[in-house]
């Protein structure tokens, strides 16, 4: 292994070591909320790109990588007195079980392990990491690597590894009921980085040279069935963004309940316009109702906007309800809808064992006003116009409930989607166990 998988390893070792050490010579506010826990995820990833060399690789007519990955965490309790400080720590690494020969999919398809101008994917890589943080009364500030988790900027956990940010946050808890979060942020890493690099990276736009990322906002239970959410964030010289979040649960009996929401997103060129001029409007909205194991829903998404809706490369900043697990039914002016159902098997014996599944279906996609950096167009020249798409997801997952691998748990993830020219046709399988240890 290279330098920076043997640092890793060190580094999840010396943090056990300075846990343990910690126990008896820090004062006792430090020690008695610190903790230390390793999560073991095993990661299979499979494509089948129907349409043959469509292929990121252009070698074949799928792409597949298996990989195991150890995400180690150190979170110190504060110090006694008004004014309290502490640490947070991480060392990741992981490691390829089985990719290469075209197979791996490139870095845009996976993002699941390091592949080189040939194809090729790493035997490993490994991240370090770690945050200083303060606390007076209600309001907890941390200076380092972050891992924010608004719907403007939250950190991607989809792959391998996680994904950070660099910077520092706030969040404040005075009030009952309200968490206020901010922050101001100047770097992040992707799924396949080892470190934080200066600038940021959004999805469909890809690099954007800007310096800084802000945001602030709030999430408020303004009742036991009614919680309210407002943020907003300023990915300097590129856009300024604005989110609503409404959820509505109505409990009709022991076995009934009804339930709704809705979430609204406007982003706006800014500054230097990085990212082209665009003001752009998109929601999504949903009602439910479950019924004992069963939970049904039907959820309604529009974009208003002449361009795509884009956000943070894999992060998880996009609270849509038709963003699903390959599509996010978010193209310029594209309308959805999805049906989705769960089925959670306790009610007939056997906790722990779920299922999922969903239909969502987008029309009406429109690049005609799109400008450059979002245009998308045909093989003639001309924008795509009256594009659509559909996508199919099925999901079991079984986490154990007792025992010595209690709170171990396996997934399957499949998804098949087909669409007109704008996007790949493909059949995807994820295959995912992870087993979380604490060992502080």
């Amino acid at each position: 292994m290279g330098n920076k998988t043997t640092a890793c390893v060190t580094g999840i070792l010396a943090l056990a070591s300075c846990a343990a050490s910690n126990a008896t010579t820090q004062s006792q506010g430090f020690v008695e909320d610190s903790s230390l826990t390793l999560l073991s995820r095993n990661f299979y990833f499979n494509r089948d790109y129907r349409k043959g060399g469509e292929s990121p690789t252009g070698k074949a007519g799928y792409a597949e990588a298996w990989a195991q990955a150890f995400i180690a965490r150190f979170e110190s309790g504060y110090t006694q007195g008004t004014l309290g400080f502490g640490v947070d720590a991480h060392a990741m690494l992981a490691l390829k079980l089985d990719s290469g020969d075209g197979r791996s999919g490139g870095r845009s398809s996976f993002d699941m392990l390091p592949v080189d101008s040939y194809g090729d994917t790493a035997s490993d890589f490994s991240k370090l990491g770690g945050a200083l943080k303060a606390r007076l009364f209600d309001t907890v500030i941390k200076v380092g690597d972050v891992f924010p988790a608004t719907p403007v900027v939250h950190f991607g956990d989809s792959r391998l590894l996680p994904e950070s940010f660099t910077g520092w946050t706030l969040e404040n808890t005075t009030l009952e009921g309200l968490s206020l979060q901010g922050g101001r942020l100047h770097a992040m890493s992707q799924p396949l980085s080892s470190n934080n690099r200066d600038g940021f990276e959004t999805f469909y736009a890809g690099p954007v040279d800007s310096p800084w990322l802000g945001y602030f906002g709030g999430d408020y239970q303004a009742t036991d069935n009614l919680s309210l959410s407002l943020y907003s964030s300023r990915l300097k010289d590129a856009w300024d963004q604005y989110y609503m979040g409404v959820s509505y649960q109505y409990p009709i009996s022991d076995q009934v309940n009804v339930f709704t929401g809705f979430n609204y997103y406007k982003a706006k060129d800014q500054g230097q316009q990085l990212l082209g001029t665009f003001d752009n409007d998109i929601w999504s909205a949903k009602v439910g109702v479950s019924y004992g194991a069963h939970t049904l829903a039907l959820s309604h998404q529009r974009n208003e906007g002449d361009n795509d809706f884009d956000y943070l490369r894999q992060s998880d900043s996009i609270y849509l309800d038709n963003s699903i697990q390959y599509s996010d039914f978010n193209s310029p002016k594209e309308r959805s809808w999805m049906l989705r159902y769960d089925l959670d098997m306790a009610s007939y014996g056997v906790p722990g064992l779920t299922f999922m599944t969903r239909y969502g279906r987008g029309s009406d996609i429109d690049y005609g006003d799109a400008n450059g950096v979002y245009m998308r167009r045909d093989s003639e020249g001309n924008p795509l116009t009256d594009q659509k798409r559909w996508e199919r997801d099925i999901e079991a997952k079984y986490v154990v409930q007792s025992g010595t691998f209690k709170d171990l748990s396996l997934r399957m993830r499949q998804a098949t989607t087909r669409a007109t020219a704008f996007e790949s046709d493909l059949d995807e399988v994820r295959l995912i166990v992870e087993y979380p240890l604490t060992l502080l």
